[in-house]
């Protein structure tokens, strides 16, 4: 196997360039790269940290996803770009776009890059997306709470990921403080939903317009963080339906090319988006092993521009998330049917360090 190549920004550029660009380093950008692979095609990972997980296994630029140079570097250097991850300046997607193709939509990134113009989208487009209000140097939490009630969840606009940037609000008695910490960062409050379970879709659009989805998946957080994922969700025949409609509504208003995640919550048998991610999505690893394609080729062979894979589940899944610190990975590889995933990250608080996933003939076993 050959060894993956660092590059250079200043480096001369490639008699033929790399058929997928991806803007991001991490254990997205690493499946999304070994999927590329499988299919014979050719990536060049842009990372801000030599090392990073993707430089495992594709050639790499290292520099600042910031850097308006470093992007047009990649982009110089592929047919197609994609990103592993949603907090990339939109404006310089949106210039590498004129050059180079970029999907999924960066107009449909830059909504989901903040949570309260995501909120009203959803809406514009008949998604349900709960009660929710504004926070900012003109509507304090308290304003915002007369309308959401409480409990509410207090989020920052831009930037949280994996329970980051929230704040649980339970009594009146802990907004002075919440606010202090908060300062003039805008931010949105949502009235907690009563959900009964909090499930995921997963999406795929061509560029010929053909849509496919995965079934529902099951979540459960510990901490704000994906814990596990367990799909075919049960007891969801009738929600697929609406489910897949939300999802498709989404991605052809964005002419979208590639994957999109849908997270919902469950609510005596309706569905109320939560938010959505343009890209693969930690919920779906799982479709590596128990699916036909997998999110990963799924999501290269739309932005590539190849037919779209199946979208069944060959078997019952569930995947765990190792977070901070790992198990017994060789262990774990001596158990049937257990899949372990590796990403070679040094331990830390609240990190996503691996993943293992078990089939089963059915949810119940």
């Amino acid at each position: 196997m050959t060894t993956p190549k660092r590059l250079h920004p200043t480096d001369p550029l490639p008699q033929s360039p790399y058929d997928l660009g991806i803007i991001g380093g991490g254990q997205l950008g690493w499946m999304l790269s070994i999927a590329a692979k499988q299919l014979g095609l050719r990536t060049l990972v842009l990372t801000d940290a030599p090392g990073s997980t993707a430089t495992l296994v594709s050639d790499h630029l290292v520099g600042s996803y910031n850097s308006a140079g470093d992007l047009q570097a990649l982009a110089q250097r592929c047919s197609t770009l994609t990103y592993e991850f949603e907090n990339v300046d939109v404006q310089h997607l949106v210039a590498l776009g004129e050059s180079t193709p970029i999907h999924p939509s960066p107009r449909l990134l830059a909504i989901a890059q903040d949570r309260w113009l995501e909120k009203q989208h959803f809406e514009s487009l008949g998604i349900p997306a709960g009660t929710y209000a504004p926070v900012d140097q003109h509507a304090p939490i308290t304003r915002a709470a007369e309308r959401t009630g409480l409990p509410a969840i207090l989020k920052t606009r831009r930037f949280g990921y994996d329970g980051k940037g929230q704040w649980r609000l339970t009594s009146s008695d802990q907004i002075p403080a919440i606010q202090e910490q908060l300062g003039d960062t805008p931010a949105i409050l949502e009235a907690q939903v009563p959900f009964d379970r909090e499930l995921s879709i997963i999406g795929v659009r061509a560029k010929d317009g053909q849509c496919k989805f995965y079934p529902l998946f099951e979540n459960h957080h510990v901490n704000g963080i994906l814990d596990t994922s367990t799909a075919p969700a049960p007891n969801t025949a009738p929600l697929q339906p609406l489910a897949e409609q939300y999802l498709r509504t989404l991605l052809e208003h964005h002419q979208v090319v590639g994957v999109v995640t849908l997270e919902l919550f469950e609510c005596q048998g309706e569905l109320i988006a939560n938010e959505c991610a343009p890209r693969v999505h930690n919920s779906g690893h799982l479709t590596i092993e128990a699916a036909s394609t997998s999110q990963f080729e799924n999501h290269v062979r739309a932005v590539c521009g190849l037919p779209l894979g199946d979208t069944n589940l060959n078997h019952a899944a569930t995947m765990q998330n190792f977070v901070g610190t790992l198990p017994n990975v060789s262990e774990l590889q001596r158990t049937p049917h257990c899949h372990v995933h590796d990403y070679k990250k040094a331990p830390r608080a609240a990190r996503k360090l691996g993943h293992a996933t078990t089939l089963k003939h059915s949810i119940s076993e």
